[in-house]
Parts: structure tokens; sequence; C-alpha cells
């Protein structure tokens, strides 16, 4: 069986070769704001996020594929943080705490999957592209907060029990993080 693919086929916008999709959100960022449309790329990968995972190797098939790639494993950090919550509220703060903190893009020399992303081009594109994924993953972890913490306001083990697993054999922090 083969992973799933993003839907979204024909960004507007990519930086090095990875695609800038609009999203819906209510944090400030160069992303492009999503109007009128069901799903975006983040309800996507949190969908496709629980089968994805399994898969040790992952077919790129556009540059929006890319951008999923970079959603799951970010998913995957932030249910190794969720791990430690006791509550929403503890949660929420992890999830901002670990979106604003430094972290690699590619063609940095820490970003783990160098060899799928290119590099930006420019200064310019580097510093879009910095900001474009903090937009992104302060997103993303509300999104999970709101998955993993249900109406009980206990974790949900069903999302837990995948902060183990490893995308691809690969994770966004380091060794032993």
């Amino acid at each position: 069986m083969p992973a799933y693919h993003s839907s979204f086929l024909d960004p507007q916008q990519s930086v090095g070769n990875m695609a800038i999709l609009p999203i819906r959100t209510s944090f400030r960022g160069p992303a492009p704001l999503q109007v009128n449309a069901d799903q975006d790329i983040i309800d996507e990968a949190l969908y496709y996020f629980k089968a994805n995972v399994f898969f040790r190797t992952y077919e790129i098939k556009s540059e929006a594929d890319r951008l999923l790639i970079y959603i799951t494993l970010y998913i995957t950090e932030c249910l190794k943080k969720l791990q430690r919550c006791a509550n929403k509220s503890q949660a929420q703060n992890e999830m901002y705490t670990l979106a604003i903190s430094r972290f690699n893009i590619p063609g940095d020399a820490g970003f783990p999957l160098n060899s799928v992303y290119s590099k930006p081009g420019s200064p310019n594109e580097v510093e879009f592209m910095r900001a474009y994924l903090t937009q992104l993953r302060q997103e993303v972890g509300m999104r999970v907060c709101d998955k993993v913490f249900v109406e009980s306001g206990k974790p949900s083990k069903w999302w837990l029990c995948f902060a183990k697993k490893k995308f691809m054999d690969k994770s966004l922090s380091g060794p032993g993080q």
C-alpha cells in the first residue's frame, strides 16, 4: 500500500522546492490566507498522519508533498512534547514555545532532509521560509493540541502512542532530544 500524498498539486508559490500553500490561521505571518475552503494542508497532514507515519520511504510526487513531509515530522515533535503535559493550557504553552524556538530549515547543516529539499536561493527567501514555517508550526501545534486534548481534558492515548514513531526514520530534533 503506498503512502498518502497531498492533493494540493499546483501551488501558487514555492521557495526552494517546497510549496508555499495557503492555510487557515489566526497567527500572523507571510502565509497566504485560505478563504472559503474546507481543508488546508495542515488538515490533510493531520488526517493522513496516522497512516503515513509508518512509512520508511516516501515517494515525492509534488512540491506540496515536501510540505506534507515537514508537517508530519513536526506533528511527531509536537506529540513528544505533549506526552509531558497534564492539561490543555500547559500543552498550548508548550506548543507555542516549540513553534517559535530556533529550528533548522532546508539548507542548514542540522536539517535532517537536506537531500530531499533544496536550499532557498536568496537571503530574502531564507527569511520568508523561516517566517512561513514558524507560522505553520504555530498553527500545527494548536491543531494537534486540539486533537490530543479532547472534552475530558485528558490527553488522548490514541494520539500520544504515535510519539515514538519516526516517519521515514527521521526526526526534526537532534538525537537524544
